[in-house]
């Protein structure tokens, strides 16, 4: 059964290119030519994948994805923006993004981060307790924290922790590790599965951020998840 994919973006020009060129890999595409249009369309048809451009008339895409999220925290959305600006891009994936990509874009890195995607939640969702990125598939009992991978949850003094698919995975891949350094670029490969690191790392670091922000007591003062500047991250064993 072929994946479909949600495009919302206003010019129809750029909708033909990347419905010709997903249609050639074999992806069904739905059109959405502004932003309530593809939140209706987000929620009635649940697509594998929401490409959702930034700039759109009667709502922007930032709310789209908020409310999409809010509803769904499971579908992988790729934010499209012409936009440069730090924030901008940051403020997607704080709203629950998985990446964004700047236009004009390589249809080939397109393409590239599709497939990484689906990939991805195919895997967590057919394979629960499959190994990710080599990571041993079992539970994970970390002091006060346990992961369990065929539940598909982590548990934090015995109470389940609100986590996105995303979150849960990053979590279990540091946790696999204990006092392990792990680069940002490895994240990359191994829990978004970008391939030859066709993403953003700044991604990583808004994942982190959010992650912290269910997991630690104190998100400014993290006990679990340590940062090692121009390194990457660690899962700490608290003491």
């Amino acid at each position: 059964m072929s994946k479909t994919i949600l495009i919302v973006e206003d010019e129809k020009n750029i909708v033909d290119i990347l419905s010709f060129n997903l249609g050639r890999e074999g992806y069904e595409t739905i059109p959405a030519y502004d932003g309530e249009m593809g939140l209706t369309l987000a929620l009635a048809k649940d697509p594998d994948l929401i490409l959702l451009d930034v700039m759109l008339p009667k709502m922007n895409g930032f709310d789209v994805c908020k409310t999409v999220r809010e509803k769904n925290t499971s579908t992988p959305i790729i934010m499209l923006t012409a936009r440069e600006g730090e924030s901008d891009k940051v403020l997607g994936l704080e709203l629950g993004a998985d990446d964004y990509i700047t236009k004009p874009f390589s249809m080939r890195e397109l393409l590239a981060r599709v497939k990484a995607n689906i990939r991805r939640t195919d895997l967590l969702t057919a394979h629960p307790t499959a190994p990710v990125g080599g990571v041993d598939g079992g539970r994970l009992e970390r002091g006060r924290i346990l992961v369990d991978p065929a539940l598909l949850m982590a548990f934090k003094d015995g109470k389940a922790l609100d986590l996105t698919p995303k979150e849960f995975e990053l979590l279990r891949f540091l946790a696999a590790a204990p006092e392990q350094v792990v680069s940002r670029e490895t994240l990359l490969e191994k829990v978004w599965n970008y391939e030859g690191f066709v993403g953003d790392v700044r991604a990583v670091d808004v994942a982190v951020r959010r992650l912290r922000e269910k997991l630690e007591d104190d998100p400014a003062n993290p006990a679990f998840i340590i940062t090692r500047r121009g390194l990457g991250y660690l899962f700490r064993m608290e003491q």
